[in-house]
């Protein structure tokens, strides 16, 4: 299946308000999306026929349009229904989730006053981001030269579609030398996040990540958070230096595709697969599950 190009898949997308065969869901060249990057998602897991922190996502994607200017022509508990009946048409129970709003071809140019808000909601089966041996044993990552931009010159709090090009550039980048996955600082030169997943670090027992101000403070990244309140791990949110990996004992990067994935490396620095990333991974995996 995952072979199979995305635009040639069988099953059903939800576009506007109505069920369309996968093979002809279309958007018009001409969408203001395409041409300006207006637009706005949400990536979400269902787990035995139950979707993680649904209504969060749902929330979220709200969020994302507003500090865009959008206005999604759905409301949060039309959204839930959506993206349950999509699963549902498309015999799923476990699988990723894509929801997708941006601005139509009602006008061309900069200015999208006069556009309208589209969204459509895909479901499809995706086991593991990363392989089963790198999600468990660790990625390798390489520091990018690209940062994440500083949150007055971008809108770093909503998860916008233009935001990830870097974020791609970043991944190629460090495929084509060799490694999973790239490690994004941010614009003061700190350790940010990963091309698509934030950033958790253990040092001397305390778990570490860097506080969200320059990107999206993930739903798996608070669910972490909470995980290890609970568990009574020492937690720190601060800015982390590039010059600390050397001292760092684990790292593990976490988001709704990625969920708890371990990294082995980052440039020169090895990490092993530790005691506080195995105990937040299996608790992580319990809840979803529950």
């Amino acid at each position: 299946m995952s072979e199979v190009p995305f635009d040639q898949r069988d099953g059903f997308i939800w576009i506007d308000g109505e069920l369309h065969p996968w093979k002809e869901s279309k958007v018009h060249v001409l969408s203001h999306g395409m041409h300006y990057a207006s637009a706005v998602f949400e990536g979400e897991r269902m787990y035995n026929g139950k979707i993680f922190k649904s209504r969060e996502h749902s929330e979220r994607l709200h969020k994302s349009a507003e500090i865009m200017g959008m206005k999604i022509p759905y409301s949060v508990d039309e959204i839930e229904k959506i993206k349950y009946d999509v699963c549902k048409e498309n015999n799923l129970t476990d699988c990723y989730i894509r929801v997708l709003a941006w601005r139509g071809g009602e006008q061309m140019g900069v200015a999208a006053r006069k556009t309208k808000t589209h969204m459509a909601v895909a479901a499809w089966a995706w086991a593991r981001y990363f392989d089963e041996d790198k999600y468990k044993n660790g990625i390798t990552l390489r520091t990018s030269p690209w940062h994440r931009p500083a949150p007055d010159t971008a809108p770093t709090q909503s998860k916008a579609s233009g935001l990830y090009m870097i974020c791609t550039m970043s991944k190629h980048a460090a495929e084509d030398a060799g490694y999973d996955d790239a490690l994004m600082l941010d614009y003061q030169g700190n350790v940010a996040e990963g091309t698509g997943a934030n950033f958790f670090a253990v040092k001397n027992g305390t778990l570490m990540t860097p506080p969200p101000d320059c990107f999206l403070n993930g739903i798996t990244r608070q669910t972490v958070i909470q995980i290890a309140k609970d568990l009574d791990i020492p937690f720190e949110e601060r800015k982390i230096s590039p010059d600390e990996l050397a001292d760092i004992d684990e790292v593990f990067l976490t988001g709704t595709a990625a969920e708890i994935t371990a990294v082995g490396q980052i440039d020169d620095h090895k990490f092993t697969v530790g005691d506080i990333t195995n105990k937040i991974r299996s608790t992580y995996e319990d809840l979803v599950s529950s």
